[in-house]
């Protein structure tokens, strides 16, 4: 067996700076690829929620529930609930009690 380390990335997102993308709530940039993709942290504080629709185009979102409750404005998502949102689909991030997500853009 031959291990190969070569290209790994590997952050904790906590040491990265977080910036403010609407009133409590921030994100941190984890990976971005050469393609486009990329790999962030949304941190949203107790009551907070995007100020606009987010819609995603022309690729996917994937979402992970570190911790919290996440709402997309119309369901709850638990702490380790995986959430796929496809090209085109649209929602308002938020959370009533706060929450930390994964969130992988695979296509840019």
């Amino acid at each position: 067996m031959v291990i190969n380390l070569e290209g790994v990335v590997s952050e904790n997102w906590q040491n990265i700076p977080a910036k403010e993308l609407f009133p409590g709530i921030r994100q941190r940039i984890l990976w971005r690829g050469s393609n486009g993709a990329k790999a962030k942290i949304l941190e949203i504080d107790p009551g907070a929620k995007f100020t606009k629709l987010d819609t995603h185009f022309p690729g996917p979102e994937e979402v992970f529930v570190v911790s919290g409750v996440f709402n997309d404005g119309v369901h709850d998502y638990p702490a380790g609930t995986f959430i796929h949102n496809p090209g085109g689909s649209a929602h308002v991030p938020q959370s009533k009690q706060g929450c930390v997500i994964f969130v992988f853009f695979p296509d840019g």
